[in-house]
């Protein structure tokens, strides 16, 4: 009976060893320089000459999450970092409909009248400064391109079989976007309030 047990334990010890989780973390480095990538390509190149500035101290919620993400990077673990596929016919189309598209909201942008937010959306920051003829086109540019970015985030996650990354696409491409916002241009910060770049 001893010999019995002692083998049991032992078979349960070495089945407990053999057993590896490996964690698939988001692999935030990846997804910072996929939506660089996604935003040039609809924003197109920076002008020469213009510095990225950076985001104010208010910003406490992308503070936190670089912060976070740091931490993950210097805490050892067991980790499988992924490379995220942003290249599917689903997220090639949704791209060019956005570049398309911001050829028409860019004077928007440089106006003040559209600003971007803190979760990855556009919004109309102040209607008076669209022309009366113009407003009904500015909000459907607007639900649109925020219909495209939605479906861009999931179907990120989507293609890189991560559904549950979908908050932290969104939360990456949200900084991302206002990072490389041009001077000038108008965003929501994390407590709510417009800032102008």
């Amino acid at each position: 009976m001893t010999r019995w047990i002692t083998t049991a334990i032992g078979t349960a010890a070495l089945a407990l060893a053999a057993c590896v989780t490996i964690n698939v973390y988001f692999p935030a480095a990846a997804a910072e320089k996929a939506a660089d990538r996604i935003i040039e390509d609809v924003w197109g190149k920076e002008p020469a000459g213009q510095e990225q500035s950076a985001l104010p101290v208010e910003d406490r919620g992308i503070v936190l999450a670089t912060v976070k993400r740091t931490f993950e990077l210097v805490v050892p673990a067991a980790n499988a970092q992924a490379d995220l596929n942003v290249s599917t016919p689903a997220i090639r189309t949704l791209t060019a409909s956005m570049e398309s598209r911001h050829s028409q909201l860019e004077k928007y942008y440089v106006s003040g009248a559209v600003g971007l937010t803190a979760n990855g959306l556009i919004e109309v920051r102040d209607a008076n400064a669209v022309p009366l003829a113009e407003r009904n086109a500015v909000r459907k540019l607007v639900a649109d391109e925020n219909s495209e970015r939605n479906s861009l985030y999931r179907e990120i996650a989507s293609a890189n079989g991560h559904t549950e990354w979908e908050s932290d696409i969104r939360a990456t491409f949200a900084q991302r976007w206002i990072a490389k916002a041009r001077a000038g241009w108008w965003y929501r910060n994390a407590a709510g309030g417009w800032v102008q770049k």
